[in-house]
């Protein structure tokens, strides 16, 4: 189902959801100042035509990306904007990332209904997420907490948090920064409590491989550093064998010519996590997330990923 706003001469696929079409809107402005004009067009995906259903039980991420996929192949697109984290580590074949521009904010944070912090919420409060990375890491930390399934875009989510549903509620930074709703967050969790999703703060901008001018449009937003960190989290992600919805998180900062990247494998409960830190060439991402992942391997990371349930280890990336 596509609703196309009307006008211009390149053609960005986007979602239609609030925060989907400003990340769209922020690729097309910057299309626009280098050259090119674009419109946007919007494309209903299944997680969308489905906002309250599972993850696990619709085909996980990635049923927010298939039909802009679709759309890509079919030339009715010419690209493909996609927060990053939502793309499997293994794309379509005959489709490539052209771009992944710099990252706002890579963050979890929680936002509560009267300004508590981890720290601060009652034992007891029911604090709401759909990822079980979120959940598992928040229970290592709060394991009084009570974590409440909550689906819908960020919109509906912060409306149910004021309306009492729940008391917290645990979300990316980056999609209340590009909505301007920072007053919303109550807090940023560090890294040593939540690690983020591979790709997390970043979008991509997705191509079809064999369309050399639109490669090279897109590539205008390319920012080299935030590449190589996402390039060896996703690295990690898919040598962890957690193309899934698995309590997997990974983070990378490249400083200089080096690339520090921070991973992370939990038991769904939260009872048992693993973290671990390496450093290596920016220049060389992917080996730097095999060398974090073989590292948490050796740490006994296969015994957690094994006793994850096959339901939960099935669809697209940890949100």
């Amino acid at each position: 189902m596509r609703e196309q706003v009307a006008g211009a001469l390149l053609r960005i696929g986007t979602r239609g959801s609030q925060l989907a079409r400003a990340q769209a809107s922020w690729v097309q402005e910057r299309l626009r100042a280098a050259g090119p004009e674009a419109e946007l067009v919007i494309i209903r995906t299944q997680g969308d035509l489905l906002p309250e259903a599972s993850l696990t039980k619709i085909g996980g991420k990635g049923v927010f990306v298939k039909e802009l996929e679709n759309a890509l192949f079919a030339g009715e697109i010419d690209f493909a904007v996609h927060s990053l984290k939502d793309l499997p580590v293994e794309i379509a074949q005959g489709l490539t990332i052209a771009a992944v521009t710099e990252r706002v904010e890579a963050r979890d944070v929680l936002c509560t209904r009267y300004g508590e912090t981890l720290e601060t919420l009652a034992g007891g409060a029911r604090l709401a997420t759909s990822s079980l990375r979120r959940k598992a890491q928040i229970l290592a930390a709060r394991a009084d907490l009570q974590i409440v399934e909550v689906r819908g875009n960020l919109d509906t989510r912060l409306r149910k948090l004021a309306e009492g549903e729940f008391d917290a509620l645990m979300a990316a930074a980056a999609g209340l920064i590009r909505l301007g709703w920072q007053e919303r967050i109550s807090e940023y969790l560090p890294f040593d409590i939540s690690l983020p999703a591979p790709g997390q703060g970043a979008l991509a901008v997705e191509v079809r491989t064999e369309d050399g001018e639109m490669r090279e449009i897109a590539a205008r937003l390319n920012h080299p550093p935030s590449r190589a960190a996402a390039e060896a989290e996703r690295a990690f992600l898919s040598a962890m064998g957690g193309g899934c919805l698995a309590p997997i998180g990974a983070v990378g900062v490249v400083e200089g010519e080096d690339l520090i990247l921070r991973g992370m494998v939990a038991s769904v409960e939260g009872r048992r996590i693993l973290r671990e830190k390496v450093c290596g060439a920016a220049a060389e991402p992917v080996r730097v997330g095999e060398e974090l992942a073989g590292r948490l391997f050796s740490m006994g990371a296969q015994e957690i990923l094994s006793s994850i349930p096959p339901l939960q280890m099935t669809g697209g990336m940890a949100p």
